[in-house]
């Protein structure tokens, strides 16, 4: 399976010697154009991240295509990752279908789940916190043939019961002081593949479930085994894992 680590301009120095498997989040739609952040012009291959954050009506999503392709040319990308936030509109669709029509078999396009565009790949989030992890990738593969996944990292403290199964999301700093004051036994969950423990606060009880570079290795191998085939992460969710996760 391909990896790709989504990082901007910032972050690409800190981690390119590290691996070339880049999603450049450095691209965002303005009114009639592609407008991008500064890059090195060293900077060669991988994907193309382009956000709709803030960006106006498209009246022309030909043209707007035409940019994207051409600096995927001259950038060497493989494909681009949509990145858009926001639900379904009808200038947006039209723009991904635009760009999957114009686009070769070995060109990639990576777009949200929700968005059903012909020839796009779907991409389908990994943090799943509860259930079954297995069905739920096998019922997505067979719902966007061709998906790939969001291989986003869980950290998440639930206050139990969790009815809801809402928790707290956990940045790294807070994971690592809390599995530092409390040491407590951690345990592997095969249902959701992430690891996990409890522990008390006052008469409260919480189960905290997480990831690691292990376990997410694991979700890609298995979701390899039903067909998915590209997966993207976040630079600053797998800071502290980048060794583990990519090779040069």
């Amino acid at each position: 399976m391909q990896l790709y680590l989504a990082v901007t301009p910032t972050e690409e120095q800190e981690v390119c010697r590290r691996t070339r498997r880049l999603a450049h989040v450095a691209y965002r739609i303005g009114k009639g154009m592609l407008l991008r952040q500064e890059l090195s012009a060293s900077i060669r291959g991988g994907l193309l991240s382009l956000s709709d954050q803030d960006a106006p009506f498209i009246p022309n999503p030909e043209q707007l295509v035409t940019a994207i392709l051409r600096e995927c040319a001259q950038r060497g990308y493989s494909g681009v990752v949509a990145d858009f936030e926001l639900p379904p509109t009808k200038d947006r669709i039209a723009l991904l279908r635009a760009l999957a029509n114009r686009s070769s078999k070995s060109f990639q396009l990576l777009v949200p789940e929700g968005w059903s565009i012909p020839g796009a790949s779907v991409l389908i989030n990994t943090a799943v916190s509860g259930g079954n992890l297995t069905q739920y990738l096998q019922e997505a593969i067979r719902r966007y043939p061709g998906a790939s996944l969001d291989l986003q990292r869980l950290m998440m403290d639930f206050t139990l019961p969790a009815p809801s199964g809402e928790g707290k999301p956990l940045s790294l700093d807070e994971l690592t002081s809390l599995r530092k004051r409390l040491g407590p036994s951690v345990f592997f969950s095969p249902e959701l593949c992430s690891r996990y423990f409890t522990y008390m606060q006052g008469s409260q009880a919480h189960f905290v479930l997480y990831d690691d570079a292990e376990t997410m290795q694991q979700k890609m191998k298995l979701a390899q085994t039903m067909g998915y085939r590209t997966a993207l992460v976040m630079y600053p969710e797998v800071s502290d894992l980048i060794g583990q996760l990519f090779s040069a």
